[in-house]
């Protein structure tokens, strides 16, 4: 087995979730394709709910951004309560949300709508969050030997805590110390680290950052964060240079700390 040592200096593991700590397969084939299949039946059923109609404004505010774009979807305004219009106001959101999934967006509007969706569906026991095997005995070990636990990833915050908090491991929200997500900026710009570091009290030293996606890797180190990448099934393939370069893991259960 490779083993990869942790720095003495790391306090701090920083987890990514997709292709790190879950199957890409359930992000891709279980929680996406539940937006798509699920998106209007829930707008009908929850649209006059205030959360559903801050979540259509985001959205809305949003298409006028993205207006200049191909094939970008406006969300109109109500002008008035015909029945016919509200169905053209959930298809408009319908179109929008379908267009953004389909270009693998990651607009704070549609994450914040996903989130909401997503924990209708845990909370009613309709969705498990997987996890690989060798995660939740591994951040175990970590806290046991003194590391503090985050998550950093695209999905909201929301939607981090509903995976934690109903997996097929029950809820193991109590091992994770703190949620970053897009809104203290991309995972790709150095800059979101150094943010963490500072919301966290710690130097960006301190950190070690697991993700299976290079660019992300690259971004955290220019921050002086400490990375390696991690190789799971159905994850994209990485170039030589890539493999050459970072340190590699294939399990959580190859990081040896030096305190343990």
């Amino acid at each position: 087995m490779v083993v990869v040592s942790v720095p003495a200096e790391v306090t701090v593991i920083l987890l990514d979730i997709e292709g790190t700590t879950t199957p890409i397969a359930f992000v891709k084939d279980t929680l996406f394709p539940y937006i798509k299949e699920n998106i209007k039946e829930y707008l009908q059923t929850h649209w006059d709910e205030e959360e559903c109609q801050q979540d259509v404004s985001l959205l809305r505010k949003q298409a006028e951004e993205d207006a200049h774009l191909d094939g970008a979807v406006p969300i109109p305004v109500a002008s008035g309560n015909a029945a016919d219009e509200l169905q053209q106001m959930v298809q408009a959101v319908v179109d929008n949300v379908s267009w953004q999934m389909s270009h693998d967006r990651k607009t704070t509007a549609l994450k914040q709508l996903q989130g909401h969706m997503w924990k209708a569906a845990f909370t009613a026991g309709r969705m498990k969050a997987e996890f690989f095997a060798d995660v939740v005995p591994a951040v175990r070990r970590w806290r046991e030997a003194g590391m503090k636990v985050y998550i950093y990833s695209s999905g909201s915050v929301e939607a981090q805590k509903l995976l934690f908090g109903h997996s097929t491991e029950g809820d193991i929200l109590e091992l994770i110390d703190g949620h970053f997500d897009t809104k203290i900026g991309h995972k790709v710009e150095s800059e979101s680290y150094r943010k963490i570091a500072d919301s966290i009290g710690c130097s960006t030293s301190n950190i070690l950052f697991l993700t299976d996606v290079t660019l992300e890797a690259s971004a955290a180190e220019e921050a002086d964060v400490h990375v390696a990448v991690v190789v799971r099934p159905g994850n994209a393939g990485l170039t030589d240079d890539e493999k050459t370069y970072y340190n590699l893991i294939t399990s959580f259960s190859e990081l040896y700390l030096p305190s343990t």
